[in-house]
């Protein structure tokens, strides 16, 4: 009940959607290593997902977290200083504090779980070198206003400062969600973070990328690479190919898995009203409600797993060194097909406390 990805599909699915020459490079290519930038095809697809990249502007990864540990490893140093928002997925936070110093600025749940602008111009320093933010975001499914997501660009173009943008939920929501541009669209220090595990579903494939216009960070990311994964799976290039070839399937198949559980998720909280405070998220198939329960959300999830087997990620999860963050709220995921039988498990469990 509290997964971030969408619902996958088997490899014969996948295969299925693939053009005859497709399956010929999938079933007939060479088992040797790979490019390390990814291979030409794949990166020249990458690009079409974009408005202004080209496959020269496209490294590829081992999933997401090998590209965020490149870009904060290449971009940040000892004498560096980075700017975070909080609550965030862990790496984004624990990787730049690893190098150097860092500044969290949270996310405020009363103004929409937005960032504000202000804050992050006054966490600024002489030496901060990356920004690093989550739209749609994890945990909570907030998109940032497009004015406020214009005004840091120009911000951190002020300051030559890099952003390195989250952007793997992007495409995924319930219908009518308006997602941000691709900051390596309109930013030219702007790294945009994406991967086929969340919005596509498909995670097992292990192929993430960076797409950016500064060609002297690409290729510092690249020569790391070389010691981390090497190169990616060549089975799973080709497969991530068919997959963008099909991107408007896999996005429209999953959106509609959003606009079927996001009523039911509604209508819950409306029964519910005295245990739980429900904002509708923006995008992406993740929301961060509030839990009222005098016993505390982490006590609530607990029991919840542990006595009903339904599973949600307590906010403590996403506690930050930087400072404060919510201690009340729980991570519940609706991109997966199958939930009525947990919705009708958390029911019970909730009509049992509320009896008891």
């Amino acid at each position: 009940m509290t997964a971030s990805d969408a619902e996958s599909i088997s490899l014969r699915a996948l295969l299925a959607m693939a053009t005859p020459e497709e399956r010929e490079e999938f079933e007939g290519m060479s088992l040797g290593y790979t490019e390390t930038f990814g291979a030409p095809d794949l990166r020249e697809t990458i690009a079409t997902t974009y408005q202004r990249q080209t496959a020269s502007d496209i490294l590829c990864f081992a999933g997401a977290s090998e590209g965020i540990f490149a870009a904060n490893n290449v971009i940040l140093n000892k004498d560096s200083h980075a700017i975070v928002a909080t609550p965030n997925y862990q790496s984004h936070e624990t990787l730049p504090v690893a190098i150097c110093e860092a500044t969290g600025v949270p996310l405020d749940p009363h103004d929409g779980w937005s960032l504000d602008i202000d804050r992050v111009r006054d966490a600024i320093r002489p030496n901060t070198k990356l920004v690093t933010i989550n739209f749609p975001h994890n945990p909570t499914g907030a998109i940032l206003p497009l004015e406020r997501y214009l005004a840091l660009v120009e911000l951190c173009r002020t300051h030559g400062i890099y952003i390195l943008h989250d952007e793997i939920f992007y495409g995924l929501g319930p219908t009518g969600t308006q997602h941000l541009p691709f900051i390596a669209d309109i930013y030219e220090r702007g790294l945009s973070l994406n991967v086929m595990s969340k919005s596509f579903g498909l995670p097992g494939l292990r192929i993430g990328w960076i797409a950016c216009q500064d060609a002297a960070i690409l290729s510092a990311m690249e020569r790391m690479k070389h010691y981390l994964s090497i190169c990616n799976s060549g089975p799973s290039e080709r497969l991530a190919k068919i997959a963008l070839n099909n991107r408007a399937h896999l996005l429209g198949r999953n959106c509609a898995i959003v606009d079927e559980n996001l009523p039911k998720w509604d209508a819950f909280f409306e029964r519910h009203t005295d245990l739980f405070e429900w904002r509708r998220p923006d995008g992406s198939c993740m929301a961060f409600p509030r839990y009222k329960g005098p016993e505390g959300v982490e006590a609530f999830c607990q029991s919840a797993v542990e006595d009903s087997g339904v599973l949600l990620l307590p906010s403590t999860i996403y506690r930050s060194d930087l400072g404060p963050t919510p201690t009340d709220r729980f991570r519940l995921g609706f991109g997966r097909l199958g939930l009525d039988e947990g919705l009708a498990a958390l029911e019970a469990h909730v009509m049992k406390n509320k009896a008891s």
